[in-house]
């Protein structure tokens, strides 16, 4: 056997133990799971949840998010009569959904989109108030949320379209904006974000079930804020779009209705110390620290020695440099190390890719420079299993990456340039696709040294 077989199959070993690190990430924040323990009590603030459940004659159920399915599949399995109404918001990906949602007996799925919102987002929100206005105040509602929350359920402020929240949305994204920001912009901008959903529960007690896929896990920016009050305002919206360079363009609609918010004129988002919040009990039920957590044991049973490196954040392309120097930097037998967290991608070209693949880009590119000659093998992927507006999850890494885009033809360089990631990793064979995994806690990397 020769010595480029030798390597070729360890590589692909190295690969193996990646997506098998990548899957047990995954499956720690399988949210049915995750739902099950929280209505059993368990969880931080979930004390109170069983109660709450056992005391109520009807229960509502509105499950939107990338996780809604799952979610909603327990609550249904658990709640069984008393489920009064329900809607599970659920993302229109794929034949597999449709078929899973066949199970459900009680709850109504409503398709609807992502990232970016359209008709259908409106819809969701529509058919959703609408059923939470027949709640009354001895009623339980319960909202399960998880990533993918805002822009599949959409429903614009007085005076503004969905097209002005698209376009605006649009621009945020190409942008860079962090999550945090992105809904900072789109709680004001909605009728039901930012806490206003509660205005439409009938003063009943509300649960929420949160999956988090922001870091932090704030209630506010998880899903927008369905059912938590908001701590900025709305001088900080038009601060976020000045910031990102997109005031001038946005819909003088978005621009007049923030500028009334600011003088007092429109109306305010549901503060923090607000009332109605005493009969709401959030729940996080899962987030990224549990993802990596079961990265961790998996390493572990491969024999690999965990490690820890820091969030991921800040651009794609930065954060992708600095974990390759990082992972160039260990010299230890066998290491894995993983992170978490959510980069973000400033497009300014017209390729196509997510902020997993470009980040893996630009380790690559790092990696086939400093660490050439070591055995370094990594992914970045998404745990809902899309990056971007592809069919991938993320991609790997490798000293090899800038090499195998020569074979295949392409530039390493001029692709990360291009924002044109997706098209490299597809012809030089580094894509990851998984499929949607029905659950959703941002992005997560795993590196493998000395394999």
């Amino acid at each position: 056997m020769s010595s480029a077989t030798t390597d070729s199959d360890t590589d692909q070993a190295a690969r193996a133990d990646l997506e098998t690190i990548y899957r047990a990430a995954v499956a720690a924040v399988e949210p049915g799971r995750l739902v099950g323990v929280a209505m059993d009590g368990g969880g931080a603030g979930a004390e109170r949840v069983p109660e709450l459940i056992a005391g109520a004659s009807r229960i509502f159920m509105l499950a939107v998010g990338k996780a809604s399915l799952g979610m909603a599949l327990e609550i249904e399995r658990r709640i069984g009569d008393k489920l009064a109404d329900a809607i599970a918001v659920v993302p229109r990906v794929s034949a597999a959904t449709t078929e899973r949602a066949l199970i459900l007996k009680r709850v109504r799925v409503v398709a609807s989109s992502h990232p970016v919102p359209d008709e259908s987002s409106e819809e969701a929100a529509h058919l959703a108030c609408e059923m939470l206005h027949g709640a009354t105040a001895d009623d339980l509602v319960i909202v399960a949320i998880s990533g993918g929350a805002s822009a599949m359920f959409t429903r614009p402020a007085e005076g503004l379209t969905l097209a002005d929240k698209i376009a605006v949305n649009q621009a945020l994204l190409k942008a860079g904006a962090s999550i945090r920001e992105l809904n900072v912009v789109r709680r004001h901008l909605s009728a039901v974000k930012g806490g206003r959903l509660l205005h439409h529960c009938g003063g009943a007690r509300v649960i929420g079930l949160i999956l988090s896929d922001v870091p932090g896990n704030d209630l506010a920016t998880i899903g927008s804020g369905l059912t938590a009050g908001d701590w900025s305002s709305f001088g900080d919206a038009a601060a976020v779009m000045k910031r990102r360079g997109v005031w001038g363009r946005a819909p003088e609609a978005i621009r007049a209705y923030l500028e009334k918010g600011v003088a007092g004129e429109a109306g305010a988002m549901l503060k923090t110390g607000d009332p109605i919040l005493e009969r709401v009990t959030n729940v996080i039920i899962g987030d990224n620290e549990l993802a990596l957590e079961g990265a961790e044991r998996a390493a572990a049973a491969l024999g690999y020695h965990p490690r820890r490196w820091k969030a991921l954040n800040g651009e794609a392309n930065d954060a992708g440099r600095a974990i390759a120097e990082y992972l160039c930097e260990i010299t230890d037998e066998r290491v894995c190390v993983v992170a978490g967290g959510e980069p973000v991608v400033t497009v300014r070209g017209g390729g196509k890719g997510g902020r997993a693949q470009q980040c893996a880009l630009a380790m690559g590119i790092e990696l086939s420079q400093k660490g050439r000659g070591r055995r370094i093998a990594a992914l970045v992927a998404g745990t809902d299993g899309i990056d971007g507006p592809t069919d991938a999850a993320g991609a790997f890494a490798s000293p090899d990456t800038v090499a195998d885009g020569q074979r295949a033809g392409v530039s390493a360089a001029a692709a990360l340039t291009r924002n044109d990631s997706y098209n490299f990793f597809k012809a030089s064979g580094g894509l990851f696709v998984t499929g949607p995994t029905g659950t959703n806690v941002s992005d997560v990397f795993v590196g493998l040294v000395n394999y």
